[in-house]
């Protein structure tokens, strides 16, 4: 496996090594390139402009003459292939520093080479050309080390033991004495000139004299119909001017109508826009809340309905269950009862009166009870009489009384049972 490395373009990659023992080199300026782990080396050489100062110090001319000069060089390292590989080869893992000094000293050695072949005058006059004649020189042997010279001035030049300055010294003398001899051949002939300019200037005075009143008249003359002439076009460019300011205004009117138009237009449209927004928000927090409230209330009441129907059906299928149920329930029991009665009905035939009577024995208890059940919650009776016989007249009297009253809820007549017929004629006689 490998990596994937990439490359800005300002710097060069360089793969080297690879499968087989191959010896093939990949150089990649601004882009990228797979390199495998362990059998691929990735090494990377600066492509960047480096700024040089050489400087060459008493280094004498070819009139002996010792000066010194300082230059400013500007060279990068070369992108094609080739070249780029004899910069790889000289230069690759060394620093930019260590890559400046060897070319700044190639360049300090052909620069005092080149000092020791021209004059102090040649170099100090003519810098321009001695920086091409250095690149000129240099750019072989720096370029088969795969570097540019891009740029090469010549900063300054200067000496120690004046030179230059009594060259510009001796040179100044002789600009000042041919100035002086120029200054006072100049006054000679300005004088001889300035007689016979005088003697002219009389002439063409007396002839300019007589020229200038003509002319003069002829000037004012000219000067009147000029003023008219001017009045005139003075006048038509004001009225001109007024009337195209008066087209402009009414333009400038018109371009102003026309953007409060496009305003008004882009106004109502922005208002148009808002009324439908206005009326998606009427809808999406008014019209959409109320229907959905809406719907939920009619699902609810149909939820209520049904629950109701529901409830009533299962309800009513309750109460018919339970009727039936009551229903059976009531005529098994009416069954029961007429059976019962049946067969009283039966027993009260095949016995006679004797069934009677102890019919009218088993209820007697029961009317008796009836009749006590209001004395039921009395705690005393008291019988106010005088008479202890009185007491016992009450009672029997109470007994005589007692077969009326059943054969008035019964229907039965005591006095015509035989035992009851002498349990009742007995009290009576007691009582009398």
């Amino acid at each position: 496996m490998g990596n994937c490395h990439t490359v800005g373009p300002n710097e060069a990659l360089v793969v080297s090594g690879g499968c087989c023992g191959s010896d093939q080199k990949t150089y990649v300026v601004g882009g990228w390139s797979w390199a495998w782990w362990l059998i691929s080396d990735i090494q990377r050489i600066t492509l960047e402009i480096m700024t040089l100062q050489p400087k060459c110090e008493d280094v004498e001319t070819a009139e002996g003459v010792a000066i010194t000069v300082t230059g400013v060089a500007q060279v990068k390292v070369m992108t094609e292939n080739e070249l780029l590989g004899y910069a790889c080869e000289q230069f690759l893992g060394k620093s930019v520093v260590e890559i400046k000094s060897v070319i700044l000293q190639t360049l300090e050695g052909h620069l005092r080479a080149i000092l020791g072949t021209l004059t102090v005058e040649q170099i100090y006059q003519d810098r321009d050309k001695f920086a091409t004649l250095v690149r000129e020189v240099a750019a072989p042997d720096v370029g088969r080390m795969g570097i540019e010279i891009l740029s090469f001035t010549i900063k300054d030049v200067y000496d120690k033991v004046e030179y230059l300055s009594s060259l510009g010294k001796t040179q100044t003398a002789a600009v000042q004495r041919d100035a002086d001899i120029g200054v006072a051949e100049a006054e000679r002939d300005a004088g001889i000139r300035e007689a016979e300019c005088k003697k002219e200037m009389m002439d063409v005075k007396f002839l300019a004299d007589t020229k200038m009143a003509d002319s003069k008249r002829e000037l004012e003359m000219q000067k009147a119909s000029f003023n008219q002439e001017v009045n005139t076009k003075k006048a038509e460019a004001q009225l001109a001017y007024e009337l195209q300011a008066a087209k402009e205004q009414q333009k400038i009117r018109l371009e102003e109508i026309e953007i409060e138009v496009v305003q008004r237009k882009k106004q109502i449209a922005i208002e148009e826009k808002e009324i439908e927004r206005t009326d998606k928000e009427l809808i999406a927090t008014v019209k959409r809340p109320a229907e959905a409230e809406a719907y939920k209330m009619q699902q609810l009441a149909e939820g209520h309905k049904t629950k109701k129907v529901l409830t009533a059906q299962a309800e009513a299928e309750k109460i018919r269950f339970i009727g039936e149920a009551e229903a059976a329930s009531i005529e098994a029991v009416g069954k029961a009862e007429a059976e019962k009665m049946r067969l009283k009905a039966e027993a009260y035939q095949q016995y006679g009166d004797a069934a009677k009577t102890a019919l009218v024995l088993e209820a007697l208890p029961k009317i008796a009870g009836k009749v006590a059940a209001p004395l039921s919650k009395t705690n005393e009776i008291v019988i106010l009489s005088g008479e202890g016989s009185r007491v016992t007249g009450e009672v029997n009297r109470l007994l005589a009384e007692l077969p009326v009253s059943v054969n008035a809820l019964t229907g039965v007549d005591l006095t015509k049972i035989p035992l009851l017929q002498k349990m009742v004629g007995q009290q009576c006689q007691a009582a009398i």
